[in-house]
């Protein structure tokens, strides 16, 4: 027998629902579902909607899931623009003091980009103003990390990824996989990415007009960063004067992880003419610090 409450009031709806989940076999779901359930009711009491608002609710839902397909997740752009992602990012890259902080996949990252020398040009059609990263990959106690994989990907400047642009860019254009030697440096060769508007021809894009919300996300350069023996890191740079760089649709941005485009006009660079150069350092976590 299960310890099942009484009859559904508005008053113990939420009891009533979660008491006839007792013998659920999987106790964590049974957690989960009893935190869900109780805040939903909440909510609902809160809100106080009309039949019509609810049938409202439950439509967007169901748009949103038509709206997912083999290249688009609409579900995750919902969980993007309520901060959700990156309340989830938060949680599970809680970082030792010192280490650099995470920030979102997002849904342009390319698995098999190709790795390239140390100082290759990622950028393939020669647009955009060309730009100098690098930096080095430490360890909290700021030494050097040899043999860190750097996987980079950006947008062009007109806001654009590859993958957006087949057979407008180049295959792996602003893309590229780097490996660090002893001394933990890094570099290589880009174009100045542009904001750009998060996927807004959905239902979530519609929300946020509806709430006087843009969907934008400033001009930010993609990593992934993995040595052996440290935690993963997911994370971006961004230009701290970008024009949305405190309006980040996605929330996405972390004063941590803001880097200056420096304006630079150096002969001995390489470069043809002025170019921008944008140094940052990666502090790697040890797994289990």
């Amino acid at each position: 027998m299960t310890s099942e409450q009484g009859f559904f009031t508005e008053a113990n709806s939420a009891e009533v629902v979660t008491s006839r989940n007792a013998n659920a076999k999987d106790a964590r779901l049974k957690a989960v579902m009893e935190v869900i359930t109780r805040k939903l009711h909440e909510a609902v009491k809160e809100i106080e909607p009309t039949e019509e608002e609810w049938f409202k609710a439950i439509m967007f839902l169901t748009d949103t899931g038509h709206m997912c397909n083999e290249w688009r997740q609409e579900f995750i752009l919902l969980s993007d623009v309520l901060g959700v992602s990156m309340l989830v990012d938060a949680i599970n890259n809680r970082k030792p003091s010192g280490a650099s902080e995470s920030t979102v996949l997002g849904p342009f990252h390319v698995a098999d980009a190709p790795e390239l020398p140390m100082g290759a040009n990622i950028c393939l059609d020669q647009k955009g103003e060309p730009m100098r990263v690098h930096g080095r990959i430490l360890d909290t106690e700021g030494k050097p990390i040899s043999g860190a994989k750097i996987d980079v990907w950006q947008a062009n400047d007109e806001g654009f990824y590859d993958v957006q642009q087949k057979g407008i860019q180049p295959d792996f254009n602003l893309r590229g996989v780097f490996r660090t030697g002893a001394d933990g440096s890094y570099h290589f060769r880009g174009v100045k990415p542009k904001f750009y508007p998060i996927p807004d021809d959905g239902p979530v894009g519609k929300l946020l007009a509806a709430l006087g919300r843009h969907p934008y996300r400033p001009a930010h350069l993609h990593y992934i960063v993995e040595a052996e023996g440290y935690d993963r890191l997911v994370t971006h740079i961004f230009d701290p004067d970008d024009p949305y760089i405190r309006s980040d649709a996605v929330f996405g941005v972390k004063e941590s992880l803001m880097a200056k485009f420096q304006p630079m006009a150096d002969p001995a660079s390489g470069f043809d003419g002025p170019f921008l150069d944008l140094a940052f350092d990666f502090v790697l976590s040890r797994k289990g610090q």
